[in-house]
């Protein structure tokens, strides 16, 4: 109902649904009419999340509603015709709550080195943004995993779990880019306890930073802080003799943190959680992609950005953003930079420049862009700022994005 409307709009919308005047509503989240009143007509933008998740908890409302998430995810090649309802189905199978409530399985355990191989398809194809397959091949991989690690015993059985602990990080990945939170929150919430069945720390570390994502997700950034805090305390005694894979865990951990400390406003915490991040980048010492984490110094700059722009340093966003080279970086990553970058380009009025990184990253990962509400977010700000038609590119962007009627 609210696709095609700005974010400011959608606070009006549900201000009008709450029937709260904007003084009142101004009031609940400190600022003054004048402020809101520019916001819900698009002479403010509101581009900074810790802001956007003040106004839905005033109008006590997700911050879904007001990102406008989820969206349809298209039928395609990749995904077939069974999308979110078919993964939503598997996580609330209650099968999957206890082996009491499940029949004695007939079949032979699915082989390790197949699981081993369908894990490693899922989480490949989230980093290169294929949403689409990812969801299809989850439900099997997801049931397969779960047999597994019900038939094994000994190594096997720990083996299985952690890689059943890996699917359900790969299931809330993909459903937290789709918008669909609550769904994710179970995805980690499972894996979170597969992970810690299976005794691999670095498993359980990065089931972890899987329900940091969750939280921020879901506008819950002081928890998200917590969590990390909390997190890496169980983490720090291994660190000593940490193998890559363990830092490269560990260090995204704090990225998450740091995205999380910025939405919440909390400068301090924000650099602290960076400069942690960057002393395990350092240890590992280049780029990589241990546990698909992407982790490195470049990861990490990245994340510098995506801070800045959270925090309100749009220059520093800006000017940082356009000098990284992304290109050794996962799809995923490299077009949530592009993402950042765009959105710091706009603020300054530098449109057509941010409309070229946009459309270079429709290019590369066009679900991504699609399911991301910075995206339709830029979109719906360039049509609304136009005098009569939008460009081409803008109109036929925004068609592609569905947020504007058209065939």
């Amino acid at each position: 109902m609210t696709q095609n409307l700005t974010i400011g709009e959608r606070v009006a919308w549900y201000r009008r649904r709450r029937g709260l005047s904007q003084e009142v509503l101004a009031g609940l989240v400190g600022r003054t009419t004048d402020w809101l009143s520019k916001a819900e007509n698009n002479r403010i933008e509101l581009d900074r999340l810790s802001v956007i998740t003040s106004l839905a908890d005033a109008l006590d409302i997700s911050l879904g509603d007001l990102l406008a998430e989820p969206t349809l995810m298209e039928w395609s090649a990749d995904s077939g015709r069974r999308t979110v309802p078919a993964l939503r189905e598997t996580l609330m199978d209650y099968k999957q709550l206890t082996p009491l409530l499940s029949l004695a399985a007939e079949d032979e355990p699915p082989a390790l080195q197949d699981l081993r191989g369908n894990v490693r398809d899922v989480l490949d194809a989230y980093q290169a943004s294929r949403y689409g397959f990812a969801t299809r091949r989850l439900p099997l991989v997801l049931a397969d995993a779960l047999a597994a690690s019900r038939a094994y015993s000994g190594h096997e059985a720990e083996e299985a779990r952690a890689l059943l602990a890996l699917a359900y990080h790969g299931a809330a990945m993909v459903l937290g880019k789709l918008g669909e939170p609550e769904l994710a929150w179970i995805a980690a919430d499972r894996g979170l306890a597969a992970a810690q069945s299976s005794g691999r720390s670095e498993v359980t570390g990065s089931l972890f930073r899987a329900v940091t994502h969750c939280l921020l997700a879901t506008g819950r950034f002081t928890a998200a802080v917590q969590l990390v805090n909390d997190a890496a305390a169980v983490m720090q005694p291994e660190l000593g003799d940490a193998n890559n894979e363990y830092l490269s865990v560990y260090g995204t951990l704090f990225l998450a943190g740091a995205m999380a400390a910025a939405r919440a406003d909390d400068r301090a915490t924000t650099q602290t959680f960076l400069r942690e991040a960057d002393e395990a980048a350092q240890r590992i010492g280049a780029d990589a992609n241990h546990m698909w984490t992407a982790f490195g110094p470049t990861n990490v700059a990245i994340h510098c950005v995506a801070t800045a722009g959270e925090l309100g340093d749009i220059q520093i966003a800006a000017d940082l953003g356009l000098r990284i080279d992304t290109t050794a970086l996962p799809v995923e990553r490299r077009v949530r930079h592009s993402l950042e970058v765009a959105r710091a380009l706009s603020s300054w009025n530098r449109t057509d420049e941010a409309l070229a990184v946009l459309l270079e990253a429709e290019q590369a990962a066009p679900e991504q862009v699609r399911h991301h509400y910075l995206s339709r977010e830029l979109v719906i700000g360039w049509i609304r700022g136009t005098r009569g038609r939008p460009s081409h590119p803008v109109a036929d962007l925004a068609r592609r994005l569905g947020v504007v009627a058209g065939s």
